[in-house]
């Protein structure tokens, strides 16, 4: 690194420590976006130099879902081996987000402090956070439709993807899901080691394959592709019937694992981490303990206790993900544990402004199941909608729902709670800006 570098990156670096010190002294919030910005500023490679400065390598986990799950628990596996790791653990996942997440490892004069960052990036920024920068691993979860108004299709992203990976050296490892056969397609046309995760379970088979499905169409000839059966969306196993394009080898045996939390979509981020700490270096056992004793991110699977009553929070924010958590919460009413549920949607820029995506949502599985269902948020009537139209679908005799709508949001986790029996466990189902404020009114404490 040259003086002037050093010298800049000191001042960035002392400029980003004041501000952080400030905004949370002052009760502001986490600090965990704008030091980051404020540095950039005044050194624009900033980025860049501190990626040089992690002593074992970046990893980069993108992919519409499961990247906070997914990054703590490798994160929680490699402190467990007594590695030093930087992370966005707030999920701060844009570019100053991670220089802020970067900058709080490091020492007064900029030298980054640690063994290994792992960095959850949005799907969207990969290609510009790789135009400078060279991560040792990359992770890919998955790729689905998520804030249309934001993103695009997904063949878009994957297209992007591809464009910025295919520069990086060959000694890059790239982790990739094949059940999604758009990163299956991925993987198998770049250059680098590629290694795949995935099931290999057909008890885990959905019995149709849902309204939120993406891409089951093949990603080299555009045929419609033979899927054997789905665990996930288009996620699944599959061939293509015109062409030679299938399913990638899987570098494990799904059935040899356990996972993380509730829900198939957590036994994929347990694969994903648990493959590429296995690539690290990190013994298998190690690994199993660390799944054992996992403990939820803030907002996905998170349990809490409030007003004496068990609570768990699951984000959902895209049709595959909200899917996913009404398959957990439906199997877990069905057994009586949970009668309750607590469904809030949000339109602001981090849920995305257009709900239109809540009609891909499956929600007659979860009326079916009848019981208490509140909803809330600001766009609280567009989600009474979608659950009056899933009301109205049942047959005559089916278990009988009650659908409340309550403005306030306040008012409807208060009306939630008491509404919840105390051996059961109240679920609720918000996107992310309301996940952080239904977070708050539980636990009195802001996250960001």
């Amino acid at each position: 690194m040259e003086l002037i570098d050093k010298i800049r990156l000191g001042i960035a670096v002392g400029i980003a420590k004041v501000v952080t010190f400030v905004v949370r002294g002052l009760g502001l919030g986490a600090a965990s976006v704008l030091p980051g910005e404020i540095a950039r500023r005044a050194h624009p490679r900033l980025l860049p130099l501190l990626f040089e400065q992690a002593k074992k390598g970046v990893i980069l986990i993108v992919g519409t879902n499961g990247k906070t799950t997914t990054s703590l628990l490798l994160r929680k596996i490699l402190e467990n081996k007594q590695f030093k790791v930087a992370h966005n653990a707030t999920g701060a996942n844009l570019i100053n987000g991670l220089i802020t997440a970067l900058l709080e490892s490091t020492n007064l004069i900029g030298q980054l402090q640690v063994d290994y960052a792992i960095l959850e990036v949005d799907e969207n920024i990969l290609p510009l956070v790789l135009k400078d920068c060279q991560p040792q691993y990359i992770l890919g979860l998955n790729l689905f439709r998520d804030q249309l108004d934001r993103y695009g299709e997904v063949d878009t992203i994957s297209l992007r993807w591809q464009r910025a990976i295919a520069p990086l050296p060959e000694s890059t490892v790239i982790v990739l899901n094949a059940d999604d056969p758009t990163l299956s397609n991925l993987g198998q046309n770049l250059s680098q080691k590629v290694l795949f995760f995935g099931l290999s379970e057909p008890k885990l088979y959905l019995e149709r394959i849902p309204h939120a499905v993406d891409s089951i169409y093949c990603p080299r000839c555009g045929h419609s592709l033979d899927y054997q059966g789905v665990y996930l969306s288009h996620l699944g196993d599959y061939r293509c019937p015109s062409c030679d394009f299938q399913k990638s080898p899987l570098a494990l045996k799904s059935k040899e694992w356990g996972q993380i939390l509730i829900g198939v979509y957590n036994k994929y981020n347990t694969l994903a981490a648990g493959l590429l700490a296995q690539e690290m270096g990190i013994d298998t056992p190690s690994i199993f303990q660390t799944i054992a004793n996992f403990k939820a991110a803030f907002g996905r699977a998170e349990e809490l206790t409030a007003s004496g009553k068990h609570v768990r929070i699951l984000l959902s924010k895209n049709p595959v993900g909200m899917n996913e958590t009404l398959r957990a919460v439906s199997q877990i009413k069905a057994t009586g544990k949970s009668s309750v549920t607590l469904v809030v949607l949000n339109d602001r820029t981090p849920d995305g402004t257009d709900v239109s995506w809540i009609w891909d949502v499956d929600t007659e599985e979860l009326a079916a199941l009848g019981g208490t269902i509140i909803v809330s948020g600001d766009r609280v009537y567009d989600m009474a909608l979608r659950l009056k139209y899933s009301q109205d679908s049942l047959e005559p005799g089916e278990n009988p729902l009650q659908l409340i709508v309550k403005e306030n949001l306040p008012e409807a986790v208060s009306a939630a709670l008491e509404r919840t029996p105390e051996d059961e466990t109240l679920h609720i189902l918000p996107t992310y800006s309301a996940m952080l404020e239904v977070r708050q009114l539980l636990t009195g404490r802001k996250i960001l």
